[in-house]
């Protein structure tokens, strides 16, 4: 029976952490897996049907407006080397701000809506998206391109049939980056400024020095975010057979 060296690696960090966590004695400070879990399950309800619903409604809403710019802005960078030029320092600068900077201005703009939250979220995810997609199109050969207009193929079928099915794997890649980026932003904006959400949630056991408390809403994004990704990457194997 061959064993999985991750998996090994895996339950060695967490008995590590199980016992460093009961040799510093101090929950608050770092509680141990089997309290955050002990705590989770006392929180099922709160955090089941109350948090996570609000946190994963912002993260799809995230999501779609992500990729939705990310293919827009690649494809438009990829058709003209002039709105590369023009917005590629715009992208790549709109990650230099701080988002933390920006987050109370949203909230004076759109209030504790949903919306603050979904601009924090798309801010810090649509760059990635954006850059993996549009190296997916550019990552073409010239003897490829060459060929196509052998054929007499128009720019717009050499993109269809030539770049669009080379940028397939770059656009799952961007999807399965984009995920927890888009959890993680929903968070940050539920931190800042929210009534709902993990983030808010974890906020709220902050303040109440719960560290097992600040813990379980963490755990639970990330396993959220591990099971969409697992997911993502199904559907991946499934419509790109020809990788296989």
């Amino acid at each position: 029976m061959k064993i999985n060296q991750s998996n090994i690696s895996i339950l060695v960090f967490f008995i590590f952490w199980e016992i460093l966590g009961k040799i510093i004695n101090k929950a608050y400070i770092l509680p141990t897996p089997s309290l955050i879990l002990k705590k989770i399950w006392i929180l099922k309800e709160s955090l089941f049907f109350i948090h996570l619903p609000a946190t994963l409604s912002i993260a799809i809403i995230s999501l779609f407006i992500t990729m939705l710019i990310g293919i827009v802005l690649a494809v438009s960078m990829d058709f003209n080397a002039n709105v590369y030029k023009s917005i590629y320092p715009l992208i790549v600068g709109s990650q230099t701000i701080p988002i933390t900077a920006l987050a109370p201005i949203f909230i004076l703009w759109f209030g504790y809506s949903i919306w603050s939250k979904v601009i924090v979220s798309v801010i810090i995810s649509f760059f990635s998206v954006t850059i993996t997609i549009y190296n997916g199109l550019q990552n073409i050969e010239q003897d490829e391109i060459n060929y196509f207009k052998s054929l007499n193929a128009t720019r717009t079928q050499m993109f269809l049939k030539l770049k669009v099915p080379r940028a397939l794997p770059n656009f799952f890649s961007a999807l399965k980056m984009s995920i927890p980026l888009v959890l993680i932003g929903s968070s940050i904006g539920e931190w800042l400024g929210a009534s709902s959400g993990l983030g808010y949630f974890s906020k709220r056991m902050m303040s109440q020095l719960d560290g097992a408390g600040v813990f379980a809403p963490i755990v639970v994004i990330s396993l959220l975010a591990i099971f969409l990704v697992h997911l993502i990457s199904i559907l991946e194997d499934y419509i790109l057979t020809w990788r296989k």
